[in-house]
């Protein structure tokens, strides 16, 4: 591919962002949904910022994700080079990581580029191949 490199490719994985804090859950059974619909990150090959929406649905287990340190986290996407598939897919490794659900899916939708508007989708537990 012209021009795009493996640090293009990887860039924003390795990243250091805010931690997401939890709280202890009181209930089970239920799902949480957080939408965030000011998602901004940039492009790491042009440099352009990149615009969209971005869904946590997730089913707590013994912890739940605060709120405002995931606010400070996504935050942290501002002015991070990052592709949207890897920012969905490292969103999800996040949350997973810090607060372990039975199951979660964050899903991305970004604004239209080029005539295109992209929708990535990552779910937990995944899938082996």
């Amino acid at each position: 591919m012209d021009g795009y490199t493996d640090d293009h490719a990887k860039s924003g994985l390795g990243a250091d962002l805010p931690a997401i804090e939890v709280w202890p859950n009181q209930f089970i059974g239920y799902e949480i949904t957080i939408q965030i619909p000011e998602f901004t990150s940039i492009c790491p090959k042009t440099h352009l910022p990149d615009f969209g929406s971005v869904t946590i649905q997730y089913l707590p287990d013994k912890v739940c994700l605060e709120l405002k340190a995931l606010k400070y986290y996504i935050l942290g996407y501002r002015n991070l080079g990052i592709f949207y598939e890897n920012a969905v897919n490292r969103i999800l490794d996040d949350v997973v990581s810090a607060c372990r659900p039975v199951r979660a899916v964050v899903r991305g939708e970004f604004n239209v580029r080029g005539g295109m508007k992209s929708i990535i989708e990552a779910r937990h537990p995944r899938k082996s191949e």
